[in-house]
């Protein structure tokens, strides 16, 4: 039998150009599988944290920017060191892209896929990420010295990963998040703030919120009665957005922070819980937060921080005295 004509070259450049665009949608998929897999598989608004010299940035989506703040807020109400929360947000990057997920290898949960067959608590009480958080903590401040010790060494002391090496590459973002989160830097962390398919909340949620991550005290300052899910509105300070009597405005004043060593700053203090309030900005429909003469509005385009209007020296150490938060209903 005859043998068959050679392919010409044009057809042999027609599958090479098929077998090209074929590759370049596959590597387009994996790449939006990955985009998903690290913001929740969540588009839409984001939020960015920026360091206050040298100009990294890291950028995360709502979902991971209220986990990282339940993670920091449960490290600094226990008077932990930033180094703990560094650790904690690094080992998170790692184990679940800081979601909140319902899988893992073998029974792992969560954010930090403990394993309720290796003691770590139920199924329910790991997928809370307070209590899992506060379960990290617990481990970790048990490894002797860890805040002298690499972070993959401390990490790998409470987690026992089978590739204890790989929370190294997550310690420069959870730097810059430690450092926003704990009030450390000023004025860097932002969000775009736009509310997602969430049900309407107000201050009572975010106040029901501050409790869940802080503590108990976390609005005695306030003057609050806390009771673990609603308490009475703070006064509202008069003028600007959401003035007094709108029934909008959680107003937090500033006493500095309990810490390992005394008392934290009040403009630490200050700085996390307006960074806080951020992150958390979609998921509780905050609009507004305000402190120490800077102002972030949800929806703005470039999500910034700005001065508020005549906020001069005095006006600037006038609002350092209070956090004051609005939210849309």
């Amino acid at each position: 039998m005859p043998e068959p004509p050679p392919s010409s070259p044009r057809k042999r450049g027609g599958r090479l150009l098929r077998c090209g665009a074929a590759f370049v949608v596959l590597l387009a998929v994996a790449g939006y599988l990955a985009v998903q897999y690290v913001t929740g598989g969540r588009g839409g608004p984001g939020c960015e944290v920026v360091a206050d010299r040298g100009g990294a940035a890291y950028a995360f989506s709502p979902e991971q920017a209220v986990n990282a703040a339940t993670i920091t807020a449960v490290g600094t109400a226990r008077g932990l060191p930033e180094r703990a929360v560094t650790i904690a947000l690094a080992t998170a990057l790692q184990e679940s892209a800081l979601r909140n997920i319902r899988h893992g290898d073998r029974d792992s949960l969560g954010l930090f896929q403990q394993r309720p067959s290796q003691g770590w608590g139920t199924p329910q009480e790991i997928m809370d990420p307070t209590y899992a958080s506060a379960r990290f903590y617990d481990h970790l401040v048990k490894v002797p010295g860890y805040t002298r010790l690499p972070l993959t060494v401390a990490a790998q002391r409470v987690q026992r990963s089978g590739f204890p090496q790989a929370y190294a590459k997550h310690e420069p973002d959870a730097t810059l998040l430690a450092a926003a989160l704990t009030g450390r830097s000023a004025a860097t962390l932002t969000c775009e703030g736009r509310p997602g398919a969430t049900p309407v909340a107000g201050p009572d949620a975010v106040r029901a919120a501050l409790v869940r991550d802080f503590g108990r005290d976390a609005l005695q300052p306030a003057g609050a009665e806390v009771d673990g899910t609603a308490t009475p509105t703070p006064a509202a300070s008069p003028g600007g957005t959401g003035g007094s009597g709108d029934g909008n405005t959680v107003l937090l004043p500033v006493t500095g922070e309990p810490g390992a060593a005394g008392h934290r700053s009040p403009a630490r203090r200050g700085w996390q819980l307006a960074h806080w309030a951020v992150a958390n900005a979609s998921a509780l429909h905050i609009t507004q937060v305000t402190y120490a003469g800077r102002e972030w509005t949800a929806g703005q385009t470039d999500s910034r921080w700005r001065a508020t209007a005549g906020a001069g020296a005095a006006g600037a150490e006038r609002d350092a005295g209070a956090v004051r938060i609005v939210t849309a209903h």
